[in-house]
């Protein structure tokens, strides 16, 4: 059985992304903005229905999902892209595609003791970020 990720997660540290955002092709100026965040995420998981909310000084975004079931997710917050979207398990990771004009685009959220952990792909880029548990 998968595990439940409910719970509140505090901004720990991210690797790579810069070049990240730059294969989603956002400004340089963005970018740099965008490096200096520190999000948290609160992650609400009832069933098969999850709500993740990332949230930063600048902005917030909310994804709200019935897993396994494809949607359209508007990124415009993000990068002005629209995708269809797709989050699943995969054994104890929560996988995300997102099929659209970028390649190899999506994520994966897993937990190891109290961290939860994000591996964003784009393009030939990933990034990764670290998050602690605090509620």
């Amino acid at each position: 059985m998968p595990p439940n990720l409910t719970g509140y997660y505090r901004f720990v540290s991210q690797e790579n992304m810069d070049n990240y955002l730059r294969a989603l092709d956002i400004n340089v100026v963005l970018r740099k903005l965008v490096c200096l965040l520190k999000p948290d995420k609160e992650i609400i998981h009832t069933g098969d229905h999850m709500v993740i909310r990332t949230i930063t000084s600048l902005r917030d975004y909310v994804m709200d999902f019935d897993l396994g079931v494809q949607f359209e997710e508007d990124l415009g917050p993000v990068d002005g892209r629209k995708c269809q979207t797709t989050v699943s398990w995969d054994g104890d990771q929560l996988v995300c595609e997102q099929l659209g004009e970028k390649r190899n685009r999506g994520w994966r959220h897993w937990l190891e003791g109290d961290q939860l952990h994000l591996r964003m792909t784009a393009e030939d880029e990933v990034c990764v970020q670290v998050f602690q548990k605090v509620k």
